[in-house]
């Protein structure tokens, strides 16, 4: 982490949060070289503002020349460098926040999809979220594949903007990476959700621990509506299909 004295070019510019402007401003009331380095730069935000978006900013020695106020060249660069990183360091923090908002969005309720509760291949077992959801819906569709002897069963409900499912998953040996495919009657395909299968599976009867032994139950949605769909599939990242359920 750079320290306070690092800073004073960001805070001239006024890009650092508020944790950042309040350490630097603590800093500032008992440094007087940043003081003196805060009163050069008065008035400079715009041109160093302009330089720090400019490709290879910094590597110029003529950077100091080009400006009214007269920092040596050398603060002047590295105030440029400092300007540049800490904006690229927003960018990144803006990019990261909507990705989690995004997905939070996207997800919504069914984030609780989630699984057993426990990471490991011990402890309690309870009832997930999906799971209550699906022993709710009453429409529900089976099919166990003959080679993969993988068992799958779809609890849906039509919603107003389209198909709400729970899959309920038995004897999936892992490790697998899957997804939960819904076909429509039209062709289309949509990824309703993906999971991974850990080493221990998902609802082996014979399993050694009781989330090995316990099926896993995951939700999804779709735009279409049940009278739209033709089927389902579950089948891994690598394209192997390991049990379809007709709607």
């Amino acid at each position: 982490m750079p320290s306070e004295h690092e800073t004073v070019g960001a805070y001239a510019l006024g890009i650092l949060d508020d944790a950042e402007a309040t350490a630097f401003e603590a800093h500032l009331a008992g440094c007087e070289w940043c003081a003196q380095q805060l009163d050069e730069l008065a008035g400079m935000e715009p041109m160093l503002a302009a330089l720090a978006d400019l490709p290879g900013s910094g590597s110029s020695p003529a950077i100091g020349d080009s400006l009214s106020a007269k920092p040596s060249p050398r603060l002047v660069e590295k105030l440029v460098d400092e300007v540049a990183e800490k904006r690229a360091q927003k960018r990144r923090r803006s990019f990261y926040m909507i990705a989690a908002a995004a997905a939070l969005i996207i997800a919504g309720p069914l984030a609780a999809v989630a699984v057993n509760s426990g990471s490991g291949g011990g402890g309690q077992v309870t009832a997930s979220a999906a799971q209550t959801t699906f022993e709710s819906m009453p429409d529900r569709k089976s099919a166990t594949d003959p080679a993969s002897q993988t068992s799958a069963t779809i609890a849906m409900q039509q919603k107003d903007w389209g198909t709400q499912a729970v899959l309920e998953l038995k004897n999936a040996k892992g490790p697998l990476k899957c997804s939960l495919v819904l076909v429509a009657k039209n062709g289309q395909r949509v990824t309703m959700s993906s999971w991974s299968v850990p080493n221990w599976g998902y609802g082996i009867p014979d399993g050694k621990t009781p989330e090995s032994r316990k099926p896993l139950y995951i939700g999804g949605a779709a735009a279409f509506k049940p009278n739209e769909i033709d089927h389902f599939e579950v089948v891994t990242f690598e394209g192997k299909k390991l049990v379809q359920v007709n709607a």
